[in-house]
């Protein structure tokens, strides 16, 4: 085992990025990059096909004019931009957002931080603004 101090994250919210962008497995049926589990047709049923982002209804009421359930976001980080559906939770604490990690397009908002022992990506560090298209 190499253990290493812990260190501060590369970003931290702001007003013009004011959530916490966590990524993870989506579901159950869901694991690491999915090269087996997409393979299984049982598997795939019981996980969205089309990404999503979780945030806390009191976060939705915050974005533009209010968002809900199927509304259509713009998910705005310094390295990119990505269009998404939202689910509104309280399963996400205030101040953060969700998305699972399987959906490739993720990638364009995700910060390029890696542990410089495993290469493991830092992919709950990225900051990102919601917005209303």
């Amino acid at each position: 085992f190499v253990f290493a101090e812990p260190t501060v994250n590369p970003e931290e919210p702001d007003e013009e990025f004011p959530f916490v962008l966590l990524t993870g497995r989506g579901s159950s049926a869901q694991w690491h990059t999915e090269t087996r589990t997409s393979k299984s047709e049982i598997l795939k049923k019981l996980h969205s096909t089309q990404p999503f982002i979780e945030i806390h209804p009191d976060d939705a009421k915050r974005v533009g004019s209010g968002v809900r359930d199927y509304d259509k976001v713009i998910v705005r980080s310094r390295r990119g931009r990505l269009k998404i559906s939202v689910r509104v939770t309280a399963s996400v604490r205030k101040g953060n957002v969700f998305i699972a990690m399987h959906h490739p397009k993720l990638n364009r908002v995700t910060l390029e931080s890696f542990d410089p022992h495993s290469r493991q990506p830092n992919y709950k560090a990225s900051c990102v603004a919601v917005e209303q298209p």
